[in-house]
C-alpha cells in the first residue's frame, strides 16, 4: 500500500476509534445521575479546596479532597481528563475542564484548561467528574497529519522504514560489556548502539527488559545530548524516570505522575522549575496577573468611559505581567530541559509545548506492545532514531471499536517491527519464576526459546512439597457464573470460596510453623469478580488483615508475587468463555507467580477451547490437577 495513503486510512481508524470512545461514554457515565455516578466511582462529590495556584505556562491548578468515607476510587488516574463543578447556586459558569495531574489517598490535583482560579470555589459543594478524553484523540490525529506531508526529510525516510518499504542500517562498531547485563542483554544493547534507524527489544516476562533499557540509555547519554524516553502510561513512565535516575543520569520528568512520592516529584519539571532561585518571582507576577484579570472582570456592561478605560488597563496590565512571567519560565524550562539528559514522558505528553521546538537523535518507547501505532508517531516526528521495548504477547493496546479492530488498529508498531527488521533482541533468560511456572507460557508464546535462571528455576515456598503450578477444577460443583445486570460483567462467588478454602489451609500451614506468609496476589479478569473478591475479603476475620493484593490483570501488569491465584469465572452450560479467549491477558496473569500459581476454573466450560484445553494438559502432566471436591467440607 502506498504509505500515504496507509496513514490516511490510520487516521480514519482513530477517528472512528473516537466516535465508538464516545458513545461507550455516554452510555456509561454521562447519563448517569449524580448518586450512581458517585456510587460506580465516576464522580467525587462533595469536596474540598486543599489548594490552589499556578503551574506552568498559562495554567491553574486546584488540589481537592474528598469528605466521604468512601472506597478508593476505581476510575480516576493520572492523565484522565476531569470536569470540577460545584452545585451551589448562583455560581457563574459553575464548571472548569481540567487534567488530573495526581492522586493520592484522598487528594487529586486538577491541571485545569484556564489562566484563572474560579471564583467559585470558595462557595463550596464542590465535585469532580470523570470525562471523555478527546485530547489523546487530537494528539494522534495531529501527529499522522504531520507524517501524511512528510516530504524529503527524515521523518519521510524513519515512515518507509517503518512500513518496510527501505532496509533499516545497523554499523559495524565495537561490541561493549556491560559486566552487570547477560549475553542476550549485552546484544540487545550494542544493537541499539549500532542501530541508524530503528531497534526492538524484544522482552518476555522477567526477562529484564527495563533494565536492559535503562542501560541502553545510559549508554546513548554518553554520546547525546539528551535522549527522549516515552511509554503508554504514567505509571510505566514513572518507572523509566526512577530506574534512569538511579543510574546517575539527570532527568526531567514531563506531564502527570502516578505516584506522589519526594522520589518521583523531585525529577519534575514542576518540581525543579519551583526549586530554581527565580521561581518565587514568576509565581508572585502569576498572581499579580491573575488579580488584574479579576478585577477587570468585575465591571458590568453598563458603566461609564471612566470605568471602561479602567478595565482596559488592568487587562493590558495582566497581558504585560502574564507575558513577562511566561518569558521568564520559559527561559529557565529550556535550561532545565537543556541540561537534562534524559526527558521522560507519556506518548501523547511528548507534544507538550516545553518540546514544541525540540528534537532528539534518539527516542526510546517502553512497553510499546500496548501502545497504537497513531500515539507512537507523536514522540517518533521529534526524533532521528526510535528504540522499541515492548512484548506484543502481553497486554494489548485498548481497542474499543470492533471494525477497527478487524480493520488492524490493534496491530503495534513493535509487532510490524518484528515481522521484517533484520535484527532484533530476544531476551531470552528470565529472573521472576519458578521453571514450571514459566513453561506454559513458553510453550505458548516464546517457541520453548526461555531459560529460567539459575536462582529461580526451582524455588518454592517454604513449606511446599507439590508443584508450583495447581489447577483447581470446579467441574460438576454447580458453581455457575453470575452476572451483574448493570455493567454485564461476570462474578462467581462460589468460586471465590474455593479460592478462600484453598487459602485458609496455607495460611493455618504458616501459621502453626510460625512462618511468615508468602506475598499473595489475587487475580481475575472479570472487574466484576474483583469487586466481589474484595468486599468479601474486608469482612473475613481471617483474611482481612494479610497483605493481600486483589485485582484486574490489567491492574497486575508489571507487578509480581511469591503467590497468584487466577479466578477464571466462567462457567456455564454453553461453554463460552468470553474474553478468557484474549490468551495475551492471560500470559501476564500466569507470569506475576514467582514460587507457586494457583488457577481455579470450570474445565466442562473452559477446556474445549485449545489454549485452556492445553493449561489443563499442562497442569495434568508438569503440574498439579486437582478437583474443588478435595477442599469442600
Amino acid at each position: 500500500m502506498d504509505e500515504k495513503k496507509y496513514f490516511k486510512e490510520l487516521l480514519e481508524h482513530v477517528q472512528a476509534e473516537k466516535k465508538a470512545d464516545f458513545e461507550a461514554y455516554k452510555q456509561l457515565i454521562a447519563n448517569l445521575p449524580l448518586a450512581e455516578r458517585k456510587e460506580q466511582g465516576f464522580t467525587w462529590h462533595p469536596l474540598n479546596v486543599v489548594k490552589f495556584g499556578y503551574t506552568i505556562g498559562e495554567r491553574s491548578f486546584v488540589i481537592v479532597e474528598k469528605t466521604s468515607e468512601t472506597d478508593a476510587p476505581r476510575q480516576f488516574r493520572a492523565g484522565k481528563t476531569v470536569r470540577l463543578f460545584t452545585l451551589s447556586e448562583g455560581a457563574y459558569k459553575p464548571e472548569r475542564i481540567g487534567v488530573i495531574n495526581y492522586i493520592k489517598d484522598k487528594k487529586m490535583k486538577i491541571v485545569l484548561n484556564a489562566k484563572d482560579i474560579p471564583d467559585w470555589l470558595s462557595q463550596g459543594n464542590l465535585g469532580v467528574d470523570l470525562q471523555f478524553d478527546e485530547r489523546t484523540y487530537l494528539e494522534m490525529e495531529k501527529a499522522l497529519k504531520i507524517v501524511i506531508k512528510a516530504s524529503r526529510d527524515r521523518l519521510a525516510e524513519l515512515r518507509g522504514i517503518l512500513l518496510n518499504k527501505e532496509n533499516a542500517r545497523f554499523l559495524n562498531g565495537h561490541p561493549i560489556n556491560i559486566p552487570t547485563l547477560n549475553t542476550a542483554q549485552n546484544k540487545a544493547v550494542n544493537q541499539i548502539l549500532a542501530a541508524q534507524d530503528v531497534a526492538v527489544i524484544h522482552g518476555p516476562p522477567g526477562t529484564g527488559k527495563t533494565t536492559t533499557a535503562v542501560q541502553a540509555i545510559k549508554q546513548l547519554a554518553k554520546t547525546e545530548n539528551t535522549i527522549l524516553v516515552c511509554a503508554p502510561s504514567n505509571a510505566a513512565v514513572d518507572l523509566l524516570t526512577e530506574r534512569v535516575a538511579e543510574q546517575g543520569l539527570s532527568v526531567v520528568r514531563l506531564g502527570n505522575i502516578s505516584r506522589v512520592d519526594e522520589d518521583m516529584i523531585q525529577h519534575t519539571l514542576e518540581a525543579q522549575l519551583a526549586a530554581h532561585p527565580e521561581s518565587k518571582n514568576i509565581k508572585k507576577v502569576k498572581i499579580q496577573a491573575a488579580e488584574a484579570r479579576k478585577k477587570a472582570g468585575k465591571f458590568k456592561r453598563k458603566f461609564g468611559g471612566k470605568e471602561r478605560t479602567e478595565r482596559r488597563d488592568l487587562y493590558q496590565e495582566a497581558r504585560e505581567l502574564t507575558a513577562w512571567a511566561n518569558q521568564l519560565e520559559d527561559r529557565i524550562v529550556d535550561q532545565l530541559l537543556d541540561a537534562a539528559q534524559v526527558i521522560t514522558c507519556t506518548l501523547v505528553g511528548a507534544n507538550q509545548r516545553v518540546l514544541a521546538k525540540r528534537k532528539f537523535r534518539t527516542v526510546l518507547i517502553d512497553e510499546a506492545a500496548q501502545a497504537l501505532e497513531p500515539a507512537c508517531w507523536i514522540p517518533i516526528i521529534k526524533a532521528s532514531k526510535v528504540v522499541f521495548a515492548g512484548d506484543p504477547f502481553q497486554l494489548p493496546p485498548t481497542v474499543k471499536s470492533t471494525k477497527d479492530k478487524k480493520r488492524g488498529l490493534n496491530i503495534t508498531l513493535i509487532e510490524k517491527c518484528l515481522d521484517f527488521l533484520p535484527k532484533i533482541s530476544f531476551l531470552n533468560v528470565q529472573y521472576r519464576m519458578n521453571e514450571a511456572i514459566m513453561g506454559f507460557s513458553n510453550e505458548q508464546f516464546y517457541n520453548n526459546e526461555l531459560v529460567a535462571a539459575d536462582t529461580v528455576k526451582n524455588h518454592l515456598l517454604h513449606l511446599e512439597t507439590g508443584k508450583p503450578v495447581v489447577f483447581i477444577d470446579t467441574a460438576g460443583c454447580g458453581f455457575e457464573e453470575k452476572v451483574n445486570p448493570e455493567f454485564k460483567s461476570r462474578y462467581n462467588p462460589d468460586e471465590f470460596q474455593m479460592l478462600c478454602e484453598h487459602l485458609y489451609l496455607l495460611i493455618d500451614a504458616y501459621q502453626e510453623k510460625e512462618i511468615s506468609l508468602p506475598s499473595i496476589g489475587i487475580i481475575s479478569p472479570y472487574r466484576e469478580q474483583v469487586i466481589y473478591m474484595k468486599n468479601q475479603v474486608a469482612e473475613d476475620e481471617k483474611l482481612a488483615t494479610l497483605p493481600l493484593s486483589i485485582n484486574t490483570i490489567d491492574a497486575f501488569q508489571g507487578q509480581e508475587r511469591d503467590l497468584i491465584y487466577i479466578s477464571l469465572v466462567r462457567s456455564n452450560g454453553k461453554g463460552e468463555i468470553g474474553f478468557l479467549k484474549d490468551y495475551r491477558r492471560m500470559n501476564v496473569a500466569m507470569t506475576r507467580a514467582r514460587k507457586k500459581l494457583v488457577v481455579l476454573g470450570d474445565s466442562a466450560t473452559i477446556g474445549m477451547d485449545k489454549f485452556y484445553g492445553g493449561f489443563l494438559d499442562y497442569c495434568d502432566k508438569a503440574g498439579a490437577y486437582k478437583t474443588a471436591w478435595e477442599y469442600m467440607q
